[in-house]
């Protein structure tokens, strides 16, 4: 009786079955090295990239994982300038209006309220100097109203969600200018 096995590709294609080459031998042995360097190299040579063989002695299973293959960017050859550059010939980088603001964060999920009540005046706003115990909003979670304290010294120079907002854990209160 002959001892046959088969190779699966991804796509589903069904390779060629072996006999001889790649079943266990006669007296029950596995693979030797040279065995299994041959069948690694059939199945490369057939572009698979899973294969499995499996008898009563023993399960060969190979795996290659697909690489991918990063093309190279062209670049833009440099422009010659023959005459002063134009407005539109300058480009320029968008500017961070953020860069070195301390962001106070909401250290819960909630929603974001200014002002200890309706009728009453907003904890901060823009302009508004802090320091690190001031408080400077209310988070609400679960009917529980927790303030939020500045954590820092400086100028509040930006509010980033209005007021009855929902926010979430982390998400940018106030920028604080030191």
């Amino acid at each position: 009786m002959s001892e046959t096995g088969s190779a699966k590709a991804e796509d589903g294609q069904v390779g060629e079955k072996k006999d001889k080459e790649t079943r266990a031998g006669a007296d029950g042995q596995s693979f030797d090295m040279d065995e299994l360097q041959s069948l690694a190299a059939l199945v490369n040579e057939h572009g698979f990239t899973d294969f499995e063989f499996e008898n009563k002695n023993i399960r060969v299973k190979m795996s290659k994982a697909a690489t991918l293959v990063a093309a190279p960017q062209m670049m833009a050859p440099p422009i010659q300038a023959t005459a002063a550059p134009t407005a539109s010939a300058v480009a320029e980088a968008p500017v961070d209006e953020d860069a070195g603001l301390y962001k106070i964060t909401s250290p819960i999920v909630g929603t974001f309220y200014r002002s200890p009540g309706p009728d009453k005046p907003a904890f901060t706003s823009e302009g508004s100097t802090v320091s690190a115990d001031t408080v400077v909003c209310i988070v609400e979670a679960m009917k529980l109203m927790n303030e939020i304290q500045a954590e820092t010294s400086g100028t509040i120079v930006k509010i980033y969600v209005q007021d009855g907002q929902p926010v979430e854990f982390g998400q940018p209160l106030f920028g604080v200018k030191s």
